[in-house]
């Protein structure tokens, strides 16, 4: 509720420039989401929003420009699609092969993607098909336990920049 509060006490006066930190943290996803719909309205009502958040998923859906930050220094720059075209591929394979090392299984997937990322969990093949890089998997002989094909995200542009692992 004091987030909700010092929103709405922000956009009382119509500002034409509203600066905004993390907006969404500890809200719930309808709150959220009514949140986004409002930033959006007033970012084509011509308020320039500048906005920090660590949630990919909302600076996607937010921004028409950002900057990839990473120990102080600016990593990429550009709009949510020029990231993702310029640091991942159109489509990611999610692999898993049950309770294993997946790093076993990146030499026999190599190749079926232009690049493939091994986490203690899964593999993440980045292709412009997730479907023909799976297909590609299948015509090895390998049959994964779960497959999910989805469209790249800034996430995956973030990781790539930044790394995977918890830096002190």
């Amino acid at each position: 509720m004091k987030r909700r509060l010092t929103i709405a006490r922000s956009l009382v006066n119509r500002p034409d420039l509203l600066i905004l930190d993390e907006p969404t943290t500890g809200l719930d996803p309808q709150a959220r989401h009514t949140l986004w719909d409002q930033l959006y309205r007033l970012k084509h009502s011509g308020v320039t929003q500048i906005l920090t958040t660590h949630y990919m998923d909302e600076a996607e859906q937010l921004c028409d420009r950002l900057v990839v930050m990473h120990d102080g220094q600016i990593s990429a720059l550009g709009s949510p699609a020029e990231l993702i075209r310029q640091y991942s591929t159109r489509e990611v394979a999610e692999l898993r092969f049950g309770v294993v090392d997946h790093a076993e299984y990146e030499p026999q997937v190599r190749g079926c993607a232009e690049r493939v990322e091994v986490l203690p969990d899964r593999l993440l093949l980045y292709a412009d098909s997730g479907d023909a890089a799976v297909s590609a998997v299948h015509e090895r002989g390998l049959t994964p336990a779960q497959v999910l094909v989805r469209r790249s995200t800034l996430e995956d542009v973030f990781l790539r920049l930044t790394g995977r692992t918890l830096v002190d």
